[in-house]
């Protein structure tokens, strides 16, 4: 690889794999030793193509969910079956990867910019903006930059836009599928909100099982099923329909929204 050769975004490759590797080391024990990641799939990702693969998930924690991807994309790239042995694999990560993150967030600090060179696609989000409502055009330049990182790569992207759970499917997801027609890929992640913090960086409680189950891609008609019909399927994919809290009972089902209550009130932003 050429010392100086950047990625479609202007980063320069050789920047982004030390921070990935560095990053990745110090990362490792939050899925390995304070906590077990459970993973299921792995052989998928294998069998996909270089680029034009977008993975969308539901979101649980501002980092700590991409990071672990990251940790488990390069692990099975790498030949490992369902785990994350051996952090040898992160010496040679995968460059194109990106993930879809909101820009307030990712421009609020010294570290939230470092984690951004390692791929973050960012965008202002027009439902949401310092801790507030709000309702502001799509920009159509965030439009063409998750174009642009599809076209090169692999694509993370939270469809719900928030890490609260049985929140809408955002629109502007499906409309991206239709429009890139990307391989879509389902991830279903659980326990990372009760091991971390909601921005991912302190360990909430240890000995916590996490999972992450990667699913076969999505069967979609880019150019006849509706961007409704898209959305329902986004919905299931994630286990974000609001049929899936029928499997808690209602004590649980009370139990979990009401934690999250709790946590969105305490909720802390960068620039504070």
């Amino acid at each position: 690889m050429p010392l100086f050769k950047r990625n479609p975004f202007g980063h320069y490759l050789f920047i982004k794999k030390w921070l990935i590797r560095i990053l990745g080391i110090i990362s490792h024990g939050r899925y390995r030793k304070f906590n077990s990641l459970q993973i299921e799939g792995s052989e998928i990702l294998r069998n996909l193509p270089d680029r034009k693969v977008l993975f969308i998930s539901n979101h649980q924690t501002y980092f700590a969910d991409v990071a672990a991807m990251l940790h488990v994309f390069n692990a099975a790239l790498k030949g490992r079956d369902d785990n994350i042995k051996n952090i040898g694999y992160i010496w040679n990560p995968k460059l194109n990867v990106y993930y879809v993150a909101a820009g307030e967030t990712m421009r609020s600090g010294i570290l939230p910019k470092i984690f951004a060179y390692t791929g973050s696609v960012s965008i202002d989000r027009t439902w949401r903006a310092a801790g507030k409502d709000v309702n502001r055009q799509v920009k159509n330049s965030d439009i063409s930059n998750i174009g642009k990182a599809i076209e090169d790569g692999w694509v993370i992207t939270f469809p719900q836009g928030t890490t609260t759970p049985f929140k809408p499917i955002r629109r502007g997801t499906a409309h991206i599928i239709k429009t890139y027609k990307p391989v879509v890929v389902p991830i279903v992640i659980d326990g990372f909100r009760r091991s971390f913090d909601k921005k991912g960086l302190s360990i909430k409680r240890k000995n916590v099982l996490q999972s992450m189950v990667i699913k076969e891609p999505l069967d979609i008609d880019y150019d006849n099923e509706a961007i409704d019909e898209i959305v329902t399927k986004i919905e299931y994919a994630i286990e974000q329909h609001p049929s899936f809290l029928k499997v808690l009972s209602p004590e649980q089902a009370d139990e979990y929204l009401k934690e999250e209550e709790e946590l969105n009130k305490k909720r802390e932003f960068w620039s504070k």
